[in-house]
């Protein structure tokens, strides 16, 4: 049975292994999984993924949106099935091919989530960027536009705002995995950071979410233990009034 600490996401947005394993060790039974992005993986490579194997049991999520030609993209997911995790990320933004190569390097030993929209573009960067009006004054179409691309390419799933959860389970079902970045527990909404589109873990699994990936308001928390303990129970409450 899934446990609520195991809908959390933690990134390890920290610069050095030393840092990444205190965050490891701390908050190893109360996360789901935790989260290497390209700053942590830059500086230490392959070599964080066995520390975080060798001391945890939480799942690892390798977070480096790629974004390049099929094949060297097949090729770095080749590479990355080979570090034993269990998530990886691939941009919507190119594409069916860039997709599938991504799947098929991975050799259905990792999940492919496709990269839909970045929780910190607004409908005005959507404008700015030259798309369709459609796409600028409802961002929903473009992220379920992405999403289909990478059902069809064969990927586990998407990464999405909450705001768009609903309707990519309504649209592709509920076994399409929806990790949703963005996420601001109730008791910590109030301060400014670059993400626009955020929701409540409340409000992410009443829609449908498989995972809200938590880093700030625990990270930066006076104790990133009780905050880690406090989201879970906000999830369980979520989850019990969902049921």
């Amino acid at each position: 049975m899934k446990l609520a600490k195991d809908y959390i996401i933690f990134p390890i947005d920290v610069a050095s292994s030393k840092d990444a394993k205190h965050y490891v060790r701390m908050l190893s039974r109360h996360v789901g999984m935790f989260k290497i992005g390209l700053e942590l993986f830059i500086r230490s490579g392959p070599d964080v993924v066995k520390m975080i194997k060798d001391i945890s049991e939480a799942g690892i999520f390798l977070d480096l949106k790629l974004h390049d030609i099929p094949e060297t993209v097949r090729r770095a997911t080749e590479s990355i099935a080979d570090l034993g995790v269990d998530l990886t990320t691939v941009h919507c933004a190119e594409t069916k091919e860039m997709l599938k190569a991504a799947v098929s390097g991975c050799k259905n030993k990792v999940g492919v989530l496709g990269i839909t929209l970045l929780t910190s573009i607004s409908s005005i960067d959507i404008q700015n960027a030259g798309f369709e009006n459609q796409f600028c004054t409802d961002i929903s179409k473009l992220v379920l536009k992405r999403a289909e691309m990478a059902k069809n390419a064969g990927c586990k799933g998407v990464v999405c705002s909450g705001l768009e959860v609903s309707i990519i389970k309504k649209s592709f079902g509920k076994d399409f995995v929806a990790v949703t970045p963005g996420i601001r527990p109730t008791w910590n909404l109030s301060g400014n950071d670059d993400q626009r589109r955020i929701t409540t873990p409340a409000d992410a699994i009443k829609n449908g979410s498989d995972y809200l990936v938590i880093g700030r308001p625990i990270r930066d928390a006076k104790n990133p233990l009780d905050a880690a303990i406090m989201t879970a129970e906000e999830i369980e409450t979520a989850l019990e009034q969902r049921v």
